[in-house]
């Protein structure tokens, strides 16, 4: 990008020509009312409670990268992956990520902690939002009710500078 910095809102993205750094996933787990998280213990948002998941791998879909992940995360194999949603994070120091949300709700194995997270169920009306990415409370609703989406963010580091979502 010609100026990283001058990115502040979702509009200061060229998204057609967008080409991302890192493509990621993410793996929901959903039973009952109930959403079985992570807390980070490493890496990229260390700290936060999030969905098991990562990077790609070489020659690997990004399902097969969202079923990989919650294995070495969580000693868990999701059996019924659904696509939920595509997110595209433009950060303005011009590291940016596309991922693919995934949910499930039937697995196989018992959740374990990992060297990478320790697993929690949080009930879903109360998630607990003040120790999560920001853009969480805007397409999480989205993914709970089964709705497919797309969300487009900017970020400087931690912090949502604006966000784009939208319904398909």
């Amino acid at each position: 990008m010609e100026n990283d910095f001058k990115i502040q809102t979702v509009s200061d993205v060229d998204w057609d020509n967008w080409n991302p750094a890192e493509r990621a996933t993410l793996m929901f787990i959903l039973q009952n009312g109930r959403m079985l998280m992570i807390h980070k213990k490493r890496g990229f948002g260390a700290g936060y409670y999030n969905a098991p998941g990562g990077r790609l791998e070489a020659g690997e879909t990004p399902l097969e990268c969202a079923v990989r992940e919650t294995q070495e995360e969580l000693c868990i194999t999701p059996l019924d992956p659904v696509h939920a949603g595509t997110l595209m994070f433009q950060f303005i120091d011009g590291h940016s990520i596309h991922g693919e949300v995934f949910t499930a709700t039937q697995f196989e194995g018992t959740p374990a902690e990992t060297d990478e997270a320790i697993p929690i169920w949080f009930s879903t009306d109360e998630l607990p939002w003040h120790n999560m990415w920001a853009d969480d409370p805007v397409w999480y609703p989205k993914m709970m009710a089964g709705e497919k989406f797309i969300g487009r963010f900017t970020f400087d580091h931690k912090t949502m500078l604006d966000h784009e979502l939208i319904g398909c």
